[in-house]
Protein backbone atom coordinates (compact mmCIF):
# COMPACT_ATOMS: atom_id res chain seq x y z
CA UNK A 1 0.00 0.00 0.00
CA UNK A 2 1.18 3.48 -0.80
CA UNK A 3 1.67 5.60 2.32
CA UNK A 4 0.82 8.80 0.41
CA UNK A 5 -2.70 7.45 0.00
CA UNK A 6 -2.92 7.04 3.75
CA UNK A 7 -1.21 10.22 4.98
CA UNK A 8 -2.57 12.59 2.32
CA UNK A 9 -6.23 12.56 3.40
CA UNK A 10 -5.29 12.66 7.09
CA UNK A 11 -2.99 15.63 6.46
CA UNK A 12 -5.69 17.48 4.51
CA UNK A 13 -8.26 16.86 7.24
CA UNK A 14 -5.85 18.07 9.92
CA UNK A 15 -4.89 21.15 7.89
CA UNK A 16 -8.55 22.01 7.25
CA UNK A 17 -9.44 21.74 10.92
CA UNK A 18 -6.47 23.88 11.96
CA UNK A 19 -7.37 26.53 9.38
CA UNK A 20 -11.00 26.61 10.55
CA UNK A 21 -9.89 26.85 14.18
CA UNK A 22 -7.55 29.73 13.35
CA UNK A 23 -10.18 31.60 11.36
CA UNK A 24 -12.72 31.24 14.14
CA UNK A 25 -10.23 32.51 16.72
CA UNK A 26 -9.39 35.49 14.52
CA UNK A 27 -13.04 36.35 13.95
CA UNK A 28 -13.74 36.06 17.67
CA UNK A 29 -10.80 38.31 18.47
CA UNK A 30 -11.91 40.92 15.95
CA UNK A 31 -15.50 40.96 17.20
CA UNK A 32 -14.49 41.26 20.85
CA UNK A 33 -12.49 44.43 20.24
CA UNK A 34 -14.53 47.47 21.11
CA UNK A 35 -14.06 51.01 19.95
CA UNK A 36 -15.08 53.18 22.91
CA UNK A 37 -14.28 52.72 26.55
CA UNK A 38 -15.39 54.49 29.70
CA UNK A 39 -13.08 56.01 32.30
CA UNK A 40 -12.83 52.65 34.07
CA UNK A 41 -11.57 51.00 30.89
CA UNK A 42 -14.79 49.10 30.31
CA UNK A 43 -16.55 49.21 26.93
CA UNK A 44 -19.12 51.94 26.53
CA UNK A 45 -22.73 50.76 26.21
CA UNK A 46 -22.80 51.58 22.49
CA UNK A 47 -19.53 49.72 21.84
CA UNK A 48 -20.69 46.71 23.86
CA UNK A 49 -23.97 46.62 21.94
CA UNK A 50 -22.14 46.81 18.61
CA UNK A 51 -19.71 44.04 19.64
CA UNK A 52 -22.62 41.82 20.70
CA UNK A 53 -24.35 42.39 17.36
CA UNK A 54 -21.13 41.49 15.54
CA UNK A 55 -20.77 38.25 17.54
CA UNK A 56 -24.36 37.32 16.72
CA UNK A 57 -23.75 38.03 13.02
CA UNK A 58 -20.69 35.79 13.07
CA UNK A 59 -22.72 33.08 14.79
CA UNK A 60 -25.40 33.28 12.10
CA UNK A 61 -22.76 33.19 9.36
CA UNK A 62 -21.21 30.05 10.87
CA UNK A 63 -24.63 28.41 11.06
CA UNK A 64 -25.35 29.30 7.44
CA UNK A 65 -22.00 27.88 6.36
CA UNK A 66 -22.69 24.68 8.29
CA UNK A 67 -26.11 24.32 6.67
CA UNK A 68 -24.76 24.89 3.16
CA UNK A 69 -22.06 22.26 3.75
CA UNK A 70 -24.75 19.78 4.78
CA UNK A 71 -26.82 20.56 1.67
CA UNK A 72 -23.95 19.92 -0.73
Amino acid sequence: MNLNGLFGPVGRMLTQRLMNWGMNKGIDLATRRTGGTTAEGKPSPQAAKQAKAARQAVKRARQAARITRKLR
